[in-house]
C-alpha cells in the first residue's frame, strides 16, 4: 500500500475540470498555476502523512485565493506555512482568517504533528473559483452559482471517491459550513452513502468575520467535537 503522502501528491497532480465554467467564473488551480505550490504541498504531506494510518476527514468548501490557493494545503495560508510549519519562502506572506482560526485549533490539539496524525483536511471541491467584483478578483464558491455547481458536481463526486480509496475513517466526516456546503454534502452522501454521519461545524471564515468575540469558545467547540468522533 502506498503512503498517504504518495496518494495525496498524485491526487493533487491529477486534478482537472475539463468542462467549461460559466461566463465570468475563473478556475483557481494552485497546483497548475504556481510551480512553488507543488514543492510546498509535497513537503507538507511528506512531513505529516508518510504512513498508512487511517484519518478522519474534515471538508471545507473549496480553496480560496489567500489560503490553499497560495499553498495547495487546505486552510493554510503562506504566513502559517512559513511561520508555523517552517515551509515556503517567507516572501509576500498572505493572511487568511480561516487559516488563522484552524491553526489555533491545531494548537489546541497539541500542534501539527498530533493534529495531522488524526485528520486529513480537504474540501468538498478540491479546486477553487474566482470572479470579478468592482474590478477586483474575489473568491467564488462552487455553490454560489447553480450552473457552476451543476458543472462541477461530477468532478466533486470523482474526487471524493478517489479520496475514499485511501485509509479514511468513514464513520464520520466533519463539514465546515452549516449552510449550503452542508446541504450539498448531505445530498451527495445520501445518494452515495460515503459516510455514516456528517457532522457540521461553523465555518472558520464565518466565525472570524461575525463571531470574533467568541473565537475561544468556537475553538473549544471544535476541540470537543473533533475529539469525540
Amino acid at each position: 500500500m502506498e503512503s498517504f503522502a504518495s496518494e495525496i501528491k498524485q491526487f493533487n497532480r491529477s486534478l482537472a475540470i475539463k468542462q467549461a465554467l460559466p461566463n465570468g467564473i475563473g478556475l483557481l488551480h494552485p497546483y497548475r498555476d504556481d510551480h512553488r505550490v507543488l514543492a510546498w504541498s509535497d513537503a507538507f504531506y511528506d512531513r505529516f502523512y508518510t504512513d498508512t494510518q487511517a484519518r478522519l476527514l474534515i471538508l471545507g468548501i473549496n480553496p480560496g485565493r489567500l489560503g490553499a490557493g497560495q499553498t495547495g494545503i487546505p486552510f493554510t495560508d503562506t504566513r502559517r506555512l512559513f511561520e508555523y510549519l517552517g515551509l515556503g519562502d517567507g516572501e509576500n506572506l498572505t493572511h487568511e482568517t480561516s487559516s488563522a482560526f484552524i491553526y489555533r485549533v491545531v494548537d489546541a490539539f497539541g500542534g501539527a504533528e498530533h493534529f495531522y496524525k488524526q485528520f486529513l483536511v480537504s474540501s468538498v471541491c478540491p479546486l477553487g473559483f474566482v470572479s470579478a467584483k468592482n474590478g477586483k478578483e474575489v473568491n467564488f464558491n462552487y455553490y454560489d452559482s447553480p450552473e457552476l455547481q451543476k458543472v462541477v458536481t461530477p468532478f466533486i463526486i470523482r474526487c471524493m471517491e478517489q479520496q475514499l480509496s485511501w485509509p479514511i475513517n468513514r464513520e464520520v466526516v466533519y463539514c465546515l459550513g452549516t449552510g449550503k456546503n452542508l446541504a450539498f454534502l448531505n445530498e451527495l452522501n445520501k445518494a452515495h452513502r460515503w459516510f455514516q454521519r456528517v457532522v457540521p461545524l461553523e465555518h472558520p471564515r464565518y466565525i472570524m468575520q461575525y463571531k470574533s468575540k467568541h473565537v475561544d469558545a468556537y475553538i473549544a467547540k471544535y476541540h470537543e467535537v473533533l475529539g469525540a468522533p
